[in-house]
């Protein structure tokens, strides 16, 4: 029985020697260039271009500029379950910012996770993902966050609880959940799709939201893209196959160009968290680069079928009520038949933000409102009032359970007690 009552000890040994070893490691690594060289290289004005627009595929600026703060300058928290952490200032300045920084602290942050001083970084900071940016893309990435005016704004504390505050627990995660790796294309496909494949996986970061995490935050590799629930934001990131039972189901490559330039499709609008990248990140892509997600996300496999859903709706009280509340509330803007104006007010038949396997987008929708992305090609967009202080978590209940099971819609009801959940979660 003693020999058990050791091994939490050991266990805590060997995670921080694996973190002593890790910055150990990073100490002893040598830049693939040498600094000179890159220092020509962050001065070209065309290296600087690539890498203002691979910043906004990259949608860098959103986590990394506070609330009515200067862009790149940080202090946005990063909810996580395990605390908050604040993501830093990435501007150039010296005290503050990456102005002392050399391409290979750079370099080792996006590709290795590892930090200017050798320590592992919290993966908040998506670098399981940032981790498949190639050298080269890199390289124009650092030159443009170079570029920029320097701001003078001190990084925020964690506020990582103990012991997840400790970044020697990191090593036991990084071993789990981390491969290092540029993308690499697969020569059995077109050109067209490796880049709609390196922008999802890689500088996009797309499966950092839409997949499930486990309990200690981690992605398994095969849950990538399959949807999931946003940790402590309570919306949820849909599948992004649009094969039989995936999330974009009957999506065509047109919905999928569309909702990315200008957060509206016929299949339904980006909300919530994705109404944000449309507006920092994907509105701004080249056509050619919008196609190629489309032909990366087109390929994506069909899903297996879920387990057959009990309508909610038997009991007549309650879809009456639902019924009543959607055709006060509702029916003018989206119809009665839950089809909307097409470009004016979203369809909710068929809408893959109404039907998700949670119903959090759609209760915390009618709670908040509905607020379409801002994009040149959707100038003025129209919003939905929102209804938290109209209706009680009763009504709500009802006429999200009425709007997800209503016309095709064949998705599971939303509790009460749900509803008074969603109410007051943060918006940020």
């Amino acid at each position: 029985m003693r020999r058990w009552l050791w091994m939490p000890a050991v266990l805590w040994v060997i995670v921080l020697a694996g973190g002593w070893w890790l910055s150990q490691r990073h100490r002893q690594m040598q830049p693939e260039l040498e600094d000179p060289v890159i220092a020509v290289m962050l001065k070209d004005p065309a290296r600087i271009a690539k890498g203002h627009y691979l910043a906004t595929a990259g949608d860098c600026v959103s986590c990394h500029t506070a609330r009515g703060g200067q862009a790149y300058a940080g202090g946005r928290p990063l909810p996580t379950p395990f605390g908050n952490i604040p993501a830093p200032n990435i501007t150039p300045d010296a005290e503050t910012g990456i102005g002392n920084w050399k391409f290979r602290d750079f370099w080792h942050a996006l590709h290795d996770g590892v930090g200017r001083d050798g320590e592992p970084l919290y993966p908040a900071f998506s670098y399981t993902s940032f981790t498949k940016v190639p050298h080269d893309d890199a390289v124009a990435i650092f030159a443009y966050l170079r570029s920029l005016p320097a701001v003078h704004q001190v990084n925020v504390p964690l506020g990582l609880r103990f012991p997840y505050n400790l970044r020697s627990t990191l090593t036991a995660w990084r071993a789990m959940y981390f491969k290092a790796g540029a993308y690499q294309p697969d020569p059995s496909q077109s050109e067209s799709w490796n880049r709609g494949a390196y922008l999802v996986q890689g500088l996009g970061h797309c499966n950092e939201c839409h997949a499930a995490r486990g309990a200690w935050g981690g992605i398994e590799a095969s849950t990538a893209l399959t949807g999931g629930r946003i940790p402590e934001q309570d919306w949820y990131a849909p599948d992004l196959s649009t094969q039989a039972n995936g999330g974009l189901q009957g999506w065509s490559r047109q919905d999928i160009v569309d909702v990315l330039k200008t957060g509206q499709a016929s299949k339904g609008d980006a909300v919530g968290p994705m109404a944000d990248v449309v507006a920092n990140s994907t509105q701004y892509l080249r056509d050619d680069d919008l196609q190629a997600i489309a032909d990366y996300l087109l390929s994506l496999p069909a899903r297996a079928a879920p387990a057959r859903v009990r309508s909610n709706l038997s009991a007549q009280s309650l879809t009456d009520r639902g019924s009543a509340v959607y055709g006060e509330r509702c029916e003018n803007c989206h119809g009665k038949d839950g089809m909307g104006i097409p470009g004016i007010y979203p369809p909710l038949n068929g809408s893959a933000s109404v039907v998700e396997p949670t119903g959090i987008n759609a209760t915390r929708v009618v709670l908040l409102g509905g607020f379409p992305a801002l994009a040149a090609g959707n100038p003025r967009p129209y919003s939905m009032p929102p209804y938290a202080q109209r209706l009680n978590d009763a009504d709500v209940a009802a006429v999200v359970t009425y709007i997800r099971q209503a016309w095709s819609n064949r998705a599971t009801g939303i509790q009460e007690r749900d509803v008074a959940t969603y109410r007051h979660t943060p918006i940020d």
